[in-house]
């Protein structure tokens, strides 16, 4: 299979690194395009067997699949100013956030397209990614498609396009919160007088082990919350001042926001 991908960024470039990795791709079947000239020389020590290309001058795209992974709000620029033709059979994987299968098929005049929804963790091979289709994409296309993306994590294949904006909110924006919610408890420890670099490890120790509680026991999230909140606890108080202040709707809203703010991007 041969791969380019259109936009050289953070995701496009760890996307790249996992198909390395796994050997799914060899290097010079991979081409990497990129808007901003001055990266060129990073990017081509990173893939030095690679065809590195400035968008502009790209007249011809030789490859099985090109994955979009553009700013969504530089797509519009992008599709009106491409310079080469889309073949009939090349498939596109779509990585933005927002926007609709629709508007990439009526802006790139090309029905073959996959949108997919990662989360930063694929830096990591520790991702996870919702997909969907077009009408007309073959299974056999699917699982080569399915393959590639669980090269950066895990997949998951969605029916209903409509929810991807829900994924996009709770999976793609989701590190963030949990890095919100790290950065507040390690800023009370600093608080209580616990030096910085000590309040960080118990922090990301705390957040490590109950992530494998929650894999590894059969409780759900409330017996597992009852199991350190004993009556009268110090665990009780803080939950109580969360709840007091609305803590867990808060954080709803701003993920039904986030969801609502992927709708808009698609116009």
């Amino acid at each position: 299979m041969k791969i380019a991908i259109l936009g050289a960024g953070n995701m496009g470039l760890s996307f790249s690194k996992s198909f390395l990795k796994y050997e799914l791709i060899k290097p010079e079947n991979l081409q990497l395009i990129t808007r901003n000239e001055s990266r060129l020389s990073k990017i081509a020590e990173e893939f030095p067997h690679s065809n590195i290309s400035v968008f502009q001058n790209v007249k011809e795209i030789d490859a099985d699949l090109i994955i979009i992974a553009v700013k969504p709000q530089d797509f519009q620029y992008v599709a009106e100013n491409i310079r080469f033709t889309l073949k009939e059979n090349q498939m596109v994987l779509s990585i933005m956030a927002g926007i609709k299968i629709e508007k990439i098929q009526k802006l790139l005049n090309h029905p073959l397209v996959v949108r997919a929804m990662p989360n930063s963790p694929t830096l990591l091979g520790m991702g996870i990614t919702g997909y969907t289709s077009a009408d007309g994409i073959s299974f056999s296309q699917l699982i080569n498609i399915e393959r590639l993306l669980n090269s950066t994590g895990r997949s998951v294949y969605l029916e209903d396009e409509n929810l991807l904006d829900g994924v996009t909110a709770l999976s793609g924006s989701g590190p963030a919160y949990f890095y919100y919610i790290i950065d507040a408890m390690i800023k009370a420890g600093i608080e209580m007088g616990i030096e910085e670099n000590l309040s960080k490890l118990f922090v990301k120790q705390t957040m490590l082990g109950a992530y494998h509680l929650i894999n590894n026991s059969d409780k759900n999230l409330e017996e597992l919350i009852q199991d350190v909140a004993s009556k009268g606890g110090t665990t009780e108080a803080a939950l109580k001042t969360f709840e007091e202040n609305n803590f867990k709707e808060i954080l709803k809203k701003g993920i039904l926001n986030a969801e609502k703010r992927a709708q808009e991007l698609n116009g």
